[in-house]
């Protein structure tokens, strides 16, 4: 198994779809979602997206 994380330093809807969307496409699977927060905002200030897939084989490329 090998992990990708996405940090998204703008963090909306349309930047989570736009992530999800990519990463989904290009053949990663999402596995979670973790926020940065900031005590001033009730919004979060970052976002990191994971996901995941199987590790290749020795013979192909990521």
């Amino acid at each position: 198994m090998i992990y990708k994380v996405v940090e998204l330093a703008t963090v909306t809807d349309e930047t989570i779809e736009e992530a999800l969307n990519d990463w989904t496409a290009r053949g990663w699977r999402f596995d979670g979602m973790q926020f940065a927060m900031r005590e001033s905002s009730r919004r979060p200030s970052m976002a990191f997206v994971v996901f995941i897939r199987e590790q290749p084989d020795k013979g192909e490329s990521a």
